[in-house]
């Protein structure tokens, strides 16, 4: 390999169209574009960036002036121009020039980068909107990059963002390419509140594309720019990276187990990025967004703009720092003493959610929760807008205006009842005590008649319609799961895409109100059961409805379990197909298996009635952006390598599951035979319900999926107009605009402004970095001062949720797709908290730890079903246990220790 020289490069004539960055050459942006002019200051600035030059935007207008594209891409569509760059290579004297350049920089492998002439300007940064080749070698390789750069130009989402404002000249950086250990960006102040003094960082392993697409985790820290003291850090637990996978191929891959909770970057080394990051502030004058990686204990900086967004307004900062999840502001009375809850408000809405998940939130809110009320029997349902609530990007019930107005239904007459039941341990126990309900008890005289005599109507009408309901609505998602994927939703114009998505939110609305029955029907059974556990059994029966035999093996999510397993089982009996689904890249797999004459017939004996029956499950149901097993199988095939690996039996998971062996039953015979009977008979109406939730859950599931359909269809269109850079992106909607985009005749840009867009993203991120909320609280909460856990903490209080004490080696579980064929049978699952896409898992865990939880959300239900010992509401379990600790899990005291790190 030649020597490699920084020296400004002695070329023929025209010399001056390429230039070494940081030689002698004017750092001139109408010459260089805006990047590589900041570049070529900050080499000349003394900082630390990799070797580089620049081929002008005078090179660029001499190649559309000898190939005679100048004149054909006049007036052209700007897909058309692409397609002409890209299909027109470079005479040979301005090839000769490109490579001259290149042999003196060393022939190193490259990154191949746009710099237009408006690039990283104070005004607009054109982040994203042209392109950038990664790891380039050769010379062929790399005035192809130089082409696809130059044609990025005319890319619809750079024509989109410019707005109308026409193309300019093109330069573009070649620069030599570092493959970072770890990559990441450095704000020299707050993007998002501007607080003095914090120079934030955020730092991913590997290369900083994985960061920039938020498509891996990272590590936040602040530094305080006086002290360039660490003020804050949160360290995640890193799965994936983007990485090299082969030479010239950039993708994501694992995280080496040993890095995967450890800071990316020490105290030291914040120390030295901040100060480079200050040197950089100082000698523009300005606030700057730096991207920089490290590569073998050295920085290197890749480019620096201005930070173009500015704080967020009033209205912005109160939805990001507001109190109370109220949309509106209540009188304070109200504000100051309702009780908020997210505990056990169904699976689909746990967690963080995105921009658009919050909105498709409110849209059911809005459209579907009251007539869900309605469907309990409740005469008056309220005002819509009072039923839920947000806070900080989670999801809470009014739990207080909820119990108001379930005063109408004889049940839950007593609030108590209803409150109690969603109160966990964030609010102390002597709250509830004393608790007045701001908003009263429903009124009493006539109003209380009419409620009374509404609700027995309903109640009764329920009672002799529940079975036939659930049996309608099996046959009607099966009806609509098939039609929709005979759909092909590319080919409908707006108007047709815009009926499609009404009907899908009719069908939407109906399953939610026809699902919500049979989920408060279970609820309240599981409630009379409690109470008459504790009235009669006292001490002894403490807990025993947990422990009851309850036919839980109904439940669907425990069924998907089991399917998977005999998927898998019918892999393991056909050599060819188990090592398609072993060898193939995830992502390839299903293509690879279709392509096969065995494996095709596996996929359509095996792999497509489990599909059908299950295969609308996912992470998260409610948020729109989660794929589902059916668009993304990536997870089934993890389960299917693991199932088939482990050398258990089909029996073995039905047998985990069978039922309970314990004294349930024995205790129960200590009671009166009619105190049997009643307690025989509730358990057997809970446990009828609880089928009929499970059986018509998937069909609720599956109408958030065909809106989801209808969703990514727009957003795809998006992409191709340029008004969304990828379809990461669609995350940052809101359901209301797609809505409306559809309804109306509006443009993509007018409907979907980039500045809504960048907003929401940016509120997103600054909620990411927040401390996880409370499951329950009070009036109002300031996450700002959330408790933070003690460092090396190794025992843990939480709520035992399943039964028994066990012994083994922590593994925590970030990401299911990419973690699930690392798990082993009988480790302990640890993670924040689950939903009905984890049950797989279960089957073969020892053990299941959480952050989250109560004792009937997902993990605590599904671990009694499988006999896996559990504790949840831990809240720091994922941030004090490592992978690899030897962990004891009591679910009977819900105590969680780290006995051997």
């Amino acid at each position: 390999m030649a020597t490699r020289s920084t020296d400004p490069v002695t070329l023929a004539p025209h010399s001056g169209d390429v230039v070494v960055l940081g030689g002698p050459a004017s750092a001139d942006p109408a010459v260089l574009g805006g990047k590589a002019a900041r570049l070529a200051d900050m080499i000349a600035a003394g900082l630390p960036v990799p070797p580089a030059f620049c081929l002008t935007t005078g090179l660029f207008t001499r190649y559309l002036a000898d190939t005679g594209l100048a004149g054909k891409i006049e007036g052209a569509e700007g897909g058309a121009v692409r397609e002409l760059i890209l299909a027109t290579r470079l005479p040979a004297p301005l090839a000769d020039e490109v490579l001259a350049a290149y042999e003196r920089l060393g022939r190193p492998r490259v990154a191949v980068r746009s710099s237009a002439l408006k690039e990283d300007s104070a005004a607009r940064s054109f982040a994203g909107q042209h392109d950038t080749v990664l790891d380039v070698a050769g010379d062929a390789a790399l005035l192809d990059a130089v082409r696809q750069c130059w044609a990025s130009l005319w890319s619809a989402r750079a024509t989109a963002y410019r707005d109308g404002d026409a193309a300019e000249a093109m330069a573009v950086v070649v620069q030599e390419m570092v493959h970072c250990d770890v990559s990441g960006v450095l704000f020299t102040v707050d993007p998002v509140s501007a607080r003095p003094h914090r120079v934030v960082v955020e730092a991913c392993r590997g290369l900083g594309e994985g960061l920039v697409s938020g498509r891996v985790s990272s590590d936040l820290f602040v530094v305080d720019d006086r002290s360039l003291e660490v003020a804050e850090e949160r360290v995640r637990y890193k799965v994936a990276k983007w990485a090299p996978l082969a030479p010239g191929k950039i993708g994501m891959t694992k995280v080496d187990a040993a890095e995967r909770s450890v800071p990316c970057l020490d105290h030291a080394q914040l120390a030295e990025l901040a100060r480079l990051g200050l040197r950089v502030r100082e000698h523009y004058g300005s606030e700057q967004d730096v991207e920089w990686g490290l590569r073998d204990g050295v920085f290197h900086l890749f480019q620096t703009r201005p930070i173009t967004t500015r704080p967020l307004p009033d209205d912005a900062a109160a939805r990001g720092g507001a109190l109370s999840p109220y949309v509106a502001q209540q009188p304070d009375a109200v504000q100051q003493g309702t009780l908020w809850s997210r505990m056990d408000i169904g699976e689909i809405f746990v967690g963080l959610m995105t921009p658009l998940g919050l909105s498709f939130a409110r849209y059911y809110q809005e459209n579907v929760h009251t007539d869900c009320a309605a469907a309990l029997g409740v005469r008056d349902t309220g005002d819509a807008d009072l039923h839920m609530g947000y806070y900080q990007g989670h999801i809470y019930l009014n739990i207080s205006y909820s119990a108001y107005l379930l005063g109408q239904a004889l049940p839950t007459r007593d609030q108590r009842h209803f409150t109690k039941r969603f109160v966990g341990e964030d609010v102390e126990g002597g709250a509830l005590a004393d608790y007045e309900n701001p908003f009263g008890k429903f009124p009493g005289g006539m109003e209380d008649v009419l409620s009374t005599a509404h609700w027995l109507r309903h109640t009764a009408a329920e009672a002799l319609r529940m079975k036939s309901r659930s049996g309608a609505m099996v046959t009607s998602r099966l009806y609509e799961f098939d039609r929709a994927r005979r759909l092909d939703l590319t080919r409908m114009s707006r108007r047709e895409l815009h009926a499609e998505l009404t009907r899908n939110l009719g069908w939407f609305h109906d399953m939610h109100v026809g699902y919500m029955p049979y989920y408060i029907n279970a609820f309240g059974f599981y409630g009379i059961l409690t109470e008459l556990c504790r009235m009669w059994l006292g001490a002894e029966g403490e807990n025993l409805q947990n422990r009851i035999k309850t036919d839980m093996s109904s439940l669907r999510t425990v069924e998907s379990a089991k399917e998977i397993w005999a998927v898998a089982q019918a892999a393991k009996d056909r050599p060819r197909v188990l090592k398609i689904i072993n060898d193939e890249p995830l992502e390839n797999v299903a293509a690879a298996l279709r392509a096969d004459d065995e494996g095709a017939a596996f996929w359509e004996r095996h792999m497509e009635p489990f599909l059908r029956a299950n295969g609308t499950r996912g992470h998260q149901e409610m948020e729109l952006t989660h794929p589902r097993w059916i668009d993304d199988p990536s997870y089934i095939f993890q389960m299917i390598r693991r199932y088939a690996s482990d050398g258990f039996s089909a029996d073995d998971i039905l047998k985990r599951s069978s039922g309970y062996h314990d004294d349930s039953r024995e205790m129960l015979k200590k009671l009166s035979l009619p105190q049997r009977k009643v307690i025989e008979t509730v358990i057997s109406l809970y446990a009828l319900c609880s089928e009929l939730r499970e059986t018509t859950r998937m069909s609720m599931v599956t109408s958030i999926w065909l809106v989801r359909n209808v969703v990514y269809e727009v957003g795809r269109r998006l992409v191709e107009a340029g008004v969304l850079h990828s379809l990461d992106e669609v995350a940052h909607l809101d359901f209301a605009d797609v809505r409306a985009y559809l309804a109306g005749g509006a443009g993509e840009l007018e409907s979907f402004p980039r500045e809504r867009i960048d907003e929401a993203r940016r509120l997103h991120e600054y909620r990411k970095r927040l401390p996880e909320p409370p499951l329950t609280f009070i009036g109002e909460h300031d996450i700002t001062q959330a408790v933070r856990p003690a460092p090396g903490g190794a025992r843990l209080s939480g709520l035992g949720a399943s039964p028994g004490r066990v012994i083994g080696r922590a593994r925590i579980v970030e990401d299911l797709v990419w973690q699930a064929d690392e798990f082993e049978a009988g480790e302990i699952l640890v993670t924040r908290y689950t939903d009905a896409s984890w049950t797989p898992l279960f089957a073969i865990a020892g053990g299941v730890v959480t952050d989250v939880g109560s004792m009937l959300s997902h993990s605590s239900i599904v671990s009694r079903e499988f006999h896996v010992p559990s504790v949840v509401n831990t809240k720091y379990a994922t941030q004090r246990i490592n992978t690899g600790d030897m962990v004891m899990v009591d679910g009977d005291t819900g105590v969680v220790e780290v006995v051997e790190g």
